[in-house]
């Protein structure tokens, strides 16, 4: 039997790098773009190669935008006294759909993991440190993970001087869940029932 041509398994492979895409959907995706008319694959190609072309991080927040700063943080008709703290660039598009928060956000780039040797220098947590002087809350969207409360509690121990009120999402998101994968309903209820923090250092 011949054996699949090198180019197919090499998109095979690309696509296995996927999150949550395993070998069986990336054949079947390679195989679809196989069979489809060619201006839908170069569409494809040219999609990807124009976005990472295009695309930057907003020099405020650290979200993604073509156009810097992004269009939250230039907006003068958002409260730019009350942060958002999220993980992920995709955080914000998931609170964003929810409509129940009208502030601007502040992008970490992950969270502290010590096993994955991400450590503070590794996020923008200088960058968040400079913002706060303008601001009169931080809210706390990070994932609830272990690593995710280990990250705000070195947050709140770094601002812990500083007079700032600190809230993070209520009720309803599941323990090791995904904020982009949180429903609408239950992120809006957890950003309207918020929780403020209280540490003891």
């Amino acid at each position: 039997m011949e054996s699949t041509p090198e180019s197919i398994n090499r998109l095979i492979e690309e696509f296995s790098r996927f999150p949550g895409i395993g070998r069986k959907t990336a054949q079947r995706m390679t195989f679809y773009l196989l069979n489809a008319q060619n201006n839908q694959a170069m569409d494809l190609a040219e999609a990807v190669i124009n976005m990472k072309a295009k695309v930057q991080l907003c020099s405020e927040c650290s979200g993604i935008t073509e156009k810097d700063p992004c269009w939250i943080c230039a907006n003068p008709k958002r409260d730019h006294t009350s942060i958002c703290i999220v993980e992920d660039a995709a955080d914000i598009y998931s609170v964003e759909k929810t409509n129940a928060f009208q502030g601007v956000y502040h992008v970490l780039g992950g969270v502290l993991s010590p096993l994955d040797g991400i450590g503070p220098d590794d996020l923008h947590i200088d960058s968040l440190l400079e913002r706060v002087k303008t601001a009169s809350e931080l809210i706390v969207a990070t994932d609830a993970s272990v690593e995710g409360d280990a990250t705000v509690l070195y947050i709140s121990k770094i601002l812990d001087s500083q007079n700032i009120k600190m809230t993070r999402l209520a009720r309803g998101l599941p323990v090791g869940g995904h904020l982009e994968y949180v429903d609408e309903a239950t992120l809006t209820r957890s950003i309207n029932e918020r929780v403020e923090l209280h540490f003891e250092v």
